[in-house]
Parts: structure tokens; sequence; C-alpha cells
């Protein structure tokens, strides 16, 4: 048995975006509650300290990526994993999250006792491995969707034959050089787009191998309209005329993508024209899915183009027969010469960063349950998970999680309760995907996940607006969420039902 270290009001688990979000809104909204923040890893900053790989940039504009009280104050809206790694150790430093932060502290296991009203959570210390236990009222995970310690790379035959290095980009080593060399990154994702034409700066060429096209568009890296807005206008009053901009043109996008697909692909078409030949387009730059079926790739001021346009870069559009001693050999007999292979072939997703739920000695069955406004988890208690949009910046949907997640602490406290917890589900509600994405890192792991329903308050919606109306004036006590103040009779046997 291990004697808990200490009781918190409110755990987070995850020192990333997410988690310094969460302690901030925390700190703002319910000012009296104790908290701490339990980080795997022995540095915080999540996505943006773990990825060193050449040109790590965001994907999203940081006028929504970035915080809703903290003004993204930078000339580039598309932002650098330097400069974003900045802005989140620069919002917890001045906030005092810092002090809150147990850095190096892997969460296995948390278990709900309904009699205590409490969680046990129990943390290995990386250093030492010892097994550390902590209670809480509420627990909340900001942990992301996929495994840090591995990427997504396939079996590749006579992958040992190559002579060169094979890195893949989650861990991308710091002594490689590839100046003046041959440079064939695989995949076509936001990594892919983003490494190659970083890559051809000093590369002698970089070779893009893609199975099969993908969606991209070109965005100026910084907005024109932003600056225009910041000599007008006060810096908090041009961020939120900035967020509002971008919020509605990306949902536009999206539901153009969702309700005339054909329509958007001709945007997209066109755009593509700008930059590239008829020829280029058609056998590299047209997927055979709708956009928005995959999440749009983005590249800064036509990088990627340009370096195509150049000579520096080319798009080879094929699949792998097999490694060589001197790069690939390609299913349509074709050879490509590499002195470095770069795998960026995705991501492995792990939810809740594969921590182990149990409530009351029962484990909880991740792909049994049913997200609850894509936050909660129907029979789980005092739980809730920061999860982000798939089309649209990650912290949006995550700031409104964290608003939810306050005010519900602050709601039990007015009410006295001890716990709340999404109860039974209308039983004409119909499980769906929790990500409704064709992505191949999401196919092969969903099933790991929970499910979404058909209908509120178990549907995803992807749409801030709306989400805004249901998740941030939204009523609490809405016939399906339960409160209790005490765990026992007719409560309890709510939770075992």
């Amino acid at each position: 048995m291990t004697t808990p270290l200490e009781h918190l009001d409110v755990l987070i688990v995850g020192g990333g975006l997410s988690g310094i979000g969460a302690a901030c809104h925390l700190q703002a909204n319910c000012p009296d509650k104790t908290f701490a923040i339990l980080e795997a890893r022995e540095a915080t900053g999540g996505t943006w300290d773990l990825f060193r790989y050449p040109g790590i940039r965001s994907d999203s504009d940081m006028y929504t990526l970035g915080y809703s009280f903290k003004p993204w104050r930078e000339a580039k809206a598309i932002a650098d994993g330097p400069d974003i790694l900045r802005y989140v150790r620069e919002t917890a430093a001045e906030h005092g999250i810092d002090d809150h932060i147990r850095l190096g502290h892997r969460v296995v296991h948390a278990e709900w006792s309904t009699a205590e009203a409490r969680w046990t959570v129990t943390a290995e210390r990386a250093d030492t491995g010892e097994a550390l236990q902590f209670t809480c009222a509420f627990l909340f995970t900001c942990c992301g969707y996929y495994r840090y310690d591995q990427g997504y790379t396939p079996e590749f035959p006579g992958q040992e034959r190559f002579r060169g290095p094979v890195i893949h980009p989650q861990h991308w080593p710091e002594e490689v050089n590839y100046k003046g060399k041959r440079v064939v990154v695989i995949g076509s994702g936001a990594t892919a787009v983003t490494l190659v034409p970083a890559m051809a700066h000093d590369a002698a060429h970089v070779t893009m191998l893609q199975r099969s096209p993908t969606w991209i568009v070109s965005m100026p890296g910084e907005d024109p309209f932003a600056k225009a807005m910041r000599r007008f206008l006060p810096v908090k009053t041009a961020y939120s005329v900035l967020r509002w901009k971008n919020v509605m043109m990306t949902l536009g996008s999206f539901e153009l993508s969702r309700r005339r697909p054909g329509a958007m692909k001709k945007v997209l078409g066109a755009m593509l024209k700008r930059h590239l030949t008829a020829d280029q387009i058609e056998a590299h730059f047209t997927p055979s899915y709708s956009p928005w079926d995959q999440r749009i790739c983005l590249v800064p001021d036509s990088d990627l183009f340009r370096a195509i346009a150049d000579g520096r870069a080319a798009v080879v559009t094929d699949g792998i027969e097999t490694f060589t001693e001197t790069g690939l050999s390609l299913k349509s007999g074709a050879e490509l010469e590499a002195d470095v292979i770069v795998t960026a072939t995705g991501l492995n997703l792990l939810a809740l960063g594969g921590i182990e739920l149990a409530v009351d000695g029962r484990e909880v069955a991740l792909p049994e349950t049913m997200a609850y406004k894509g936050m909660m988890l129907g029979g789980v208690p005092n739980f809730a998970v920061a999860l982000g949009y798939t089309n649209a910046s990650w912290t949006l949907k995550c700031d409104l999680t964290c608003e939810y997640v306050c005010r519900l602490v602050n709601h039990m406290d007015a009410r006295g309760y001890s716990y709340c917890v999404p109860g039974e589900r209308d039983p004409s509600v119909e499980e769906l995907p929790f990500i409704d994405f064709t992505s191949g890192y999401v196919q092969r792991s969903i099933d790991q996940f929970p499910k979404q329903g058909s209908k509120p308050p178990w549907r995803l919606y992807q749409n801030y607006p709306r989400d805004i109306r249901v998740i941030r004036r939204g009523e609490l006590e809405d016939g399906v969420m339960v409160f209790a103040r005490a765990p026992v009779g007719q409560d309890a046997e709510l939770l075992a039902a």
C-alpha cells in the first residue's frame, strides 16, 4: 500500500498547452481551490517541447491556437515551434503556475471511490520508478491524444539494408547532418509538408514521397489584417476580432466541405493553380477524398510550392517496394537515391495518455463509454478530459472545456454537491466514432477511444459558435448530468447502473 502524498481539489494531468491553460482558468475562476499538474516528462510544453524537427510550426493560426485570455503579440500568425513553446511557458510563469507543476510524474492509474467522493491517483516517478499517490475531488486530464514515447512507422521491407540514417520526426536526433545530402521524406501530412521546405534550405535535394495526395492550402505567415487591427485597436480587442475572423473562416471552409464538397474542391484547386502546373496538380495534389475528410494541411507563404518551383524539392506519388542500400525501390520500378530518409508517417494515438480508470473497483473500458459534450464520460464521476477540435484550433475547444469544468466545480460548491456524473442516455442515441476522420492515424486506433452519440449532449459538432451556446452558456443541470450531495442510496445506485 502507498500512502497518498497530499489531497487536492483538482488534479490536472499534463503540462502542455492544454494543462497550463486549465490551471490558469482554474486559478482565475476557482481561486480557493487547491490544484497541481502532474507532467510525465521532465519539461513543460507538451508537443511544443517534444517535437524538434526542422521547421516545426503550428498548422493553425495563433489567434485561435493561443489562449483566450492571453493575446498572441508576435507578427507571425503561423508560428514556429520555439515561439509557441515560449508563449506557453511565459503564460505559466506570468500566472504562477510553475509552482504547481510536478515534473517526471507519469499517471498510470486513477480510481474513483463513491464512498469517499474522491479519486486516488497513482503516478510513477521518472527518475526513481517510485509509485506515488495523490487524492483529489476532481480529475482533469489534459494529455492530448497521441503517444509521446513513439511515433508510427510501418514495417518497410528491407529497411535494415539502408546505409544511411532513418529518422522519425517525433524523436529528431540533434546530431543528424543533412547538409548537402539527398533526403527523402516519406509522408504527405502536416509534418511532411513542414519538413520538406525547411530541409530544402540546406540539403542537396529533398523528395516528398507520398502514397497518395493530401489537400494543401497556402496562407500568409503574417496576417495583413492583423497588422492593421493592432494599429487601430487595443491589444485585447484586436486579438478578439482576429480570433473570431479566423474562427468563422475555418468554420466556413469546413461547412462548405461537408455540404458541397465539389465546390470546395474547386476552391482549393484554384488556389493550387497559382503555384503549380496542371500536370503537377493532377499527379500529386488531387486527393481521392473530399476536403476535411482528413485535416487540410497548411503551408505558410507557399514555402512548399516555392521549394518545388525552385527545384530544391520534388513530390513523387508512388508506393515503396523495398528499401535498398542507397535509397528506395518503388512499386512503379523507379529508384529514389537517398542519403537520409525521414519517416513522417504519423502518430500513434493513445487515449487519456494511457491512464487506466476505475470506478468503485471496476475498471472502465473506454470503448464502452460515451463522451458527454466531448469532455466527460458517461458513468465516470468528477472527471473531464481536454480534447481540441479536429477541424479548427485545438485550444478553442480546450478553453471552453476549462470554463465548463470551472462552472461545474463552483456549481457543486454552491449547492453542496459532492460529485457529478453524466448519467443514463436516451436508448435512441446511436454510437458513432469519437473522431470522424478517415486519416490513417485515426482509423488505426479509434476503437480504443470512447464513442460519441448521434444526439446532444453526446454529439460532437465540431462547431465553436454552437459549443459556446452549449458549453459556456448551457444549463449545467440539463437532465442528463446527475449531481449528488452524498454518495449513498439512490445516487449510488445511479452510479452502479
